[in-house]
């Protein structure tokens, strides 16, 4: 005799059959993670520009693995460890598309001059008295230091020994695009052109796929170079594949420098010359024409707009909105500390939105977000690394950084997009992360001696100041 089971029977079996289904869903394991910054608002600066006020953001390894609202973050991973964003701002780490680190140790040495005369008057002689491998180590951590504690997570630097420049980044766990200064005349480490290319060469062979250092050349500027030493600059970095980074148009001078020797813009001669590429980052592009800006446009480049220093030096307004209107590249920089005079990218955003809209006597020109993308994808763009930073998405490097709201003129905070560009200073950024390092946390600095560090370029710069003072008054 077969036995059947009574209907409620079937049903209790079933409801049980589905809890059980249920049960083994919400007893998955938890996806494990390194980090989880977890409760603060994350401006994600993705393509849809997605803000969530409660957010969190998931690292494994050097990768972003996940980005959205912590409570579902939350009950899907399991992390070794967990930072609390509450009340706080999560956002990509800052991109400095133009800096020169070391010379930091020239912050203040002469101030409120033009370009060319502070350059050949001060600058220049300063450097050949005192820049050597040493002078440029101690310096580069000061940069560093700077750096990691107002969030700048990438930067973009011209200088000399650069392979020190690299190996301070590297220990300090900074993303960085480093270009060998190749310039006419002697300079520190090389006595000419060849020799910087000759060096410049071995640099790039040196950091050859590096996971946070590219390698790159930098010719100073078409005004202090020739015509072949700048075939050989564009053609040494095709050859190696590595970026080009250049000054552009920069005063006024430049550009009459440029009409008196070869009847064109410095933009134009170097195009006329076949310079430029889709790997070159050019620097201020402050004295350019609709014709210059389409000549940029059509070949690619990246420009970096430098608000600051070219306000301190008078140099001139760059035509940011129309570089925008084109589609040109453009990221935000400091420029060097010696002209700025520091590198805090937040007063970088903050003063390019109110120069811009000053300029054009219209408050929409550079709206808050259109500064916080400069600093950000913007600049990754140019670097042509946005696929690898900029925005906090998955498959993205973990370069992010976090920023305190607790402050009295942040409060109240109705939009911290807003607020991290006109209300922001870098000494609120609390952690700092690169490639999934964290760098900074709660205000401390993991991996530099911040001690060691401001000790060694106090003493520094006693050696500079006996060595540049007198001629610098």
């Amino acid at each position: 005799m077969t036995r059947t089971r009574p209907a409620a029977c079937l049903v209790v079996a079933g409801v049980l059959a589905w809890v059980g289904v249920a049960v083994a869903q919400v007893v998955e394991p938890a996806r494990q993670v390194d980090l989880l910054l977890t409760g603060g608002a994350v401006v994600t600066m993705d393509a849809a520009g997605r803000v969530i006020p409660q957010g969190a953001v998931a690292v494994a390894g050097a990768e972003i693995v996940a980005v959205g609202p912590a409570a579902e973050l939350g009950a899907t991973v399991a992390a070794a460890t967990t930072i609390d964003t509450s009340g706080q701002v999560v956002l990509p780490g800052l991109v400095n598309t133009h800096t020169h680190a070391a010379m930091v140790m020239y912050r203040g040495l002469a101030d409120d001059l033009a370009l060319l005369e502070w350059l050949e008057e001060y600058i220049f002689p300063a450097e050949a008295q005192t820049v050597t491998p040493e002078f440029v180590r101690v310096a580069s951590e000061l940069a560093a230091l700077e750096m990691i504690r107002s969030g700048t997570t990438t930067f973009v630097d011209m200088y000399y020994f650069e392979e020190v420049v690299a190996e301070v980044a590297a220990a300090a766990g900074l993303r960085a695009v480093l270009g060998q200064t190749v310039i006419q005349f002697p300079v520190p480490d090389a006595a000419t052109p060849a020799d910087a290319l000759a060096r410049a060469d071995a640099f790039i062979q040196a950091w050859a796929g590096h996971e946070r250092i590219t390698p790159a050349l930098a010719p100073h500027a078409m005004y202090t170079l020739d015509e072949p030493t700048l075939l050989a600059v564009r053609d040494l970095a095709r050859r190696h594949d590595v970026p080009v980074l250049i000054h552009l148009a920069e005063t006024e001078d430049e550009s009459r420098i440029a009409e008196e020797r070869h009847g064109t813009t410095p933009t134009g001669y170097l195009d006329a010359i076949g310079f430029w590429g889709p790997s070159v980052l050019a620097a201020h592009g402050v004295w350019v024409s609709a014709a210059d800006i389409d000549i940029l446009r059509r070949h690619d480049v990246g420009v970096s707009h430098n608000p600051e220093s070219n306000m301190k030096l008078a140099s001139g307004t760059a035509p940011v909105p129309a570089y925008l209107a084109a589609g040109i590249d453009l990221g935000l920089g400091t420029d060097g500390a010696a002209s700025n005079n520091d590198l805090d990218m937040f007063e970088a955003m903050r003063l390019a939105s109110f120069l811009h809209k000053l300029q054009a006597r219209d408050p929409r020109a550079v709206s808050a977000g259109d500064s916080l993308r400069l600093a950000t994808i913007g600049g990754a763009r140019a670097i042509g690394l946005e696929s690898e930073i900029g925005s906090l998405e998955p498959g993205k490097r973990a370069d992010l950084i976090v920023v305190s709201m607790a402050a009295a003129r942040q409060t109240p905070m109705y939009d911290p997009i807003s607020h991290l560009v006109y209300t922001t200073r870098g000494d609120d950024v609390v952690t700092t992360v690169v490639h999934g390092r964290v760098l900074m946390r709660d205000g401390r600095v993991l991996t530099l001696d911040e001690t060691a560090v401001l000790a060694a370029a106090r003493r520094l710069a006693v050696d500079v100041s006996e060595a540049v003072r007198p001629a610098a008054r």
